[in-house]
């Protein structure tokens, strides 16, 4: 078993198991990429180089989600362009600086989420150049 079916075999407790399966599902089709399992309990799916100002570069992925035990932690928006009118429509949710969180799955209109994986990567790759996985 792969590290990304392993992990989300493992996922605790069922129902968080169950979201995480919809959105690498989800994930998977609006990509078209494999994940690829990150430190910390994250599934992400492409990837990009960035380098700061300040000369700090590195790779991370460039979408992805982390099924927490208290809230799904979902990396779509890469904190340059404001994405309120799509937010606006997808559901009871919160956000931090560049994650969205959803206290489940049921709470969000997958239509809208998938809108919004789409547009956070489009401006994504305005800034640096998206590779898939």
């Amino acid at each position: 078993m792969d590290e990304v079916a392993e992990f989300l075999t493992n996922v605790e407790p069922p129902r968080r198991h169950a979201e995480a399966a919809e959105l690498d599902a989800l994930f998977r089709k609006v990509t078209g990429w494999q994940p690829r399992f990150y430190k910390g309990g994250m599934l992400g799916y492409g990837r990009y180089d960035y380098t700061y100002a300040s000369g700090r570069s590195g790779s991370t992925f460039a979408t992805g989600f982390a099924p927490r035990k208290a809230k799904l932690s979902i990396y779509i928006m890469p904190g340059y362009a404001n994405f309120d009118p799509i937010l606006a429509r997808l559901g009871k949710h919160s956000k931090g600086k560049s994650c969205l969180y959803l206290n489940k799955l049921a709470d969000a209109d997958t239509d809208v989420l998938a809108e919004l994986i789409r547009a956070g990567l489009q401006d994504l790759n305005g800034h640096w150049p998206v590779q898939p996985t």
